[in-house]
């Protein structure tokens, strides 16, 4: 029986807790307030930046994964010391360390991105994004651990929270006829990463030695602007009302709120094209993207008819 770590409690860690938890594993998640255990899933309180502590609870573990989400604002500060813990408790314990990771990395100008695509990026963010991925190869090419990434873009599902672009503060008011004002562009071609999809791909990681030493993109149907995501969301009902909030009032509001002067630091997300290309990871992971009427219908709490064809 496989016996999985998870760091982090929020709309990622939980799914893929579930997603283990449904498989026969037996789950511990880590975060800093504990939770209530239940069935295979156990919840203890750990400061995951206290190697000595993370050791200690991931002792036994297969993998160990990361899916930590820090404030928006405050990677450059807090991930650092959270992501030297986990690289070194991978190192003591022999667990493969998986790390949900995200797309920050590139800076794409537009192009569609792959697992090749160069880790250039400049805004704060994203060279912090970048740097921890080249820390952990390093430390697999080493022999020092084993370390693979998947990547996800925004996500979206039936666990996402308030932080997601397209969770409950986007579809709520869509779905009551109200008018949506997301601080986005939201007429740019846009990949959209299914929850259950990542957490299928960080499992599929954990297990694929193949994956190993390398960086994965979260197997991802075709990508959709905000407003036609909206529009597949509200078929049937009242349309959509998106009248997203100008980038100069953004940036106005980003003077008080350090959350709104990250997001406008990367605007070019939602200003241009932000694709990804998941090919590679479907023939690595053997997995593929959840089709969109499924992953609405389910986003939706609704059964789908005909399954996931």
């Amino acid at each position: 029986m496989s016996r999985h770590v998870i760091v982090g409690k929020g709309a990622v860690g939980t799914t893929l807790a579930h997603l283990l938890a449904a498989d026969g594993a037996d789950v511990l998640v880590l975060s800093r307030s504990g939770g209530a255990s239940a069935g295979r899933i156990s919840h203890a309180a750990v400061d995951a930046t206290d190697v000595d502590l993370l050791t200690a609870a991931s002792r036994g573990a297969d993998v160990l994964y990361n899916c930590a989400s820090p404030a928006y604002h405050r990677w450059p500060t807090d991930w650092p010391p959270l992501w030297a813990s986990l690289l070194d408790t991978a190192s003591r314990t022999g667990a493969v360390l998986v790390t949900a990771g995200n797309l920050y990395g590139y800076a794409t100008h537009g192009a569609v991105m792959t697992e090749d695509s160069p880790l250039d990026a400049t805004d704060s963010k994203g060279v912090v994004r970048a740097q921890m991925w080249r820390d952990a190869e390093a430390r697999h090419r080493a022999g020092d651990l084993r370390v693979t990434e998947v990547r996800g873009a925004d996500y979206l599902g039936p666990l996402a929270d308030t932080q997601a672009m397209a969770g409950p503060r986007f579809v709520d008011p869509l779905l009551a006829g109200k008018v949506v004002r997301p601080v986005v562009a939201v007429d740019q071609p846009h990949s959209w990463t299914y929850l259950p999809d990542f957490a299928r791909a960080l499992a599929a990681a954990g297990a694929t030695p193949a994956a190993w030493g390398h960086a994965w993109h979260v197997p991802t149907a075709e990508s959709l602007t905000m407003r036609e995501l909206g529009e597949r969301f509200a078929a049937g009902g009242p349309a959509p009302r998106i009248r997203p909030i100008p980038a100069a009032v953004v940036r106005a509001l980003g003077l008080v709120s350090p959350l709104l002067r990250e997001v406008a630091a990367v605007s070019d997300h939602f200003t241009q094209p932000y694709v990804m290309d998941t090919a590679a990871s479907s023939r690595v992971l053997g997995l593929v993207a959840t089709p969109w009427h499924v992953a609405i219908a389910e986003t939706l709490g609704r059964t789908v008819v005909g399954g996931r064809a």
